[in-house]
């Protein structure tokens, strides 16, 4: 399974929209969004144009209410991290990159997850830290650096980058 990991759009439905295409060429039905989508039309806008399952974590400068994510049916909102299991595999996300330790360090889990996602710096990471998988998406917006988003396959367990300049 393929699973598209966008943060910070920013109100960008330009960008957006080429993510959604190719999330609809590819058949995608899980979305991981790290936060800083910003407003809530930009969050009904995804929730309308992606028909599967989008898992949501808040960014810092999103300005709506957690309540106002409630009437969206296909969001699965979080608050400050996520975490869940699809295919095998453990996944944590969150938008501010001080989390992670908190996600790592948590007594609540028996184990490290085999990834964790943030956004917040807008610059596409990828460390390896302990057994787990750390990476950044980068950013939708194109704000800072060039816009991208990652993309994970659950069945290999490999991440790869897209740059959303070179989506068809």
């Amino acid at each position: 399974m393929l699973i598209p990991v966008i943060s910070d759009v920013h109100d960008n439905l330009a960008n957006l929209d080429k993510i959604l295409r190719w999330c609809q060429l590819n058949q995608v039905t899980k979305l991981i969004n790290c936060g800083d989508t910003t407003t809530l039309e930009t969050m009904h806008y995804l929730a309308a144009n992606f028909p599967g399952e989008i898992f949501v974590v808040r960014g810092n400068i999103d300005i709506y209410e957690d309540d106002d994510l409630l009437e969206l049916k296909n969001i699965n909102f979080s608050g400050a991290i996520g975490r869940m299991e699809i295919d095998g595999l453990d996944i944590a996300f969150c938008h501010e990159p001080d989390k992670i330790a908190k996600i790592l360090n948590s007594d609540s889990v028996e184990k490290e997850p085999d990834f964790i996602f943030y956004g917040h710096t807008h610059k596409p990471w990828l460390e390896k830290r302990s057994r787990t998988s750390v990476a950044n998406p980068g950013n939708v917006a194109g704000v800072w650096h060039q816009a991208t988003f990652a993309v994970l396959d659950t069945d290999n367990k490999r991440l790869e980058l897209k740059i959303i300049a070179d989506l068809k």
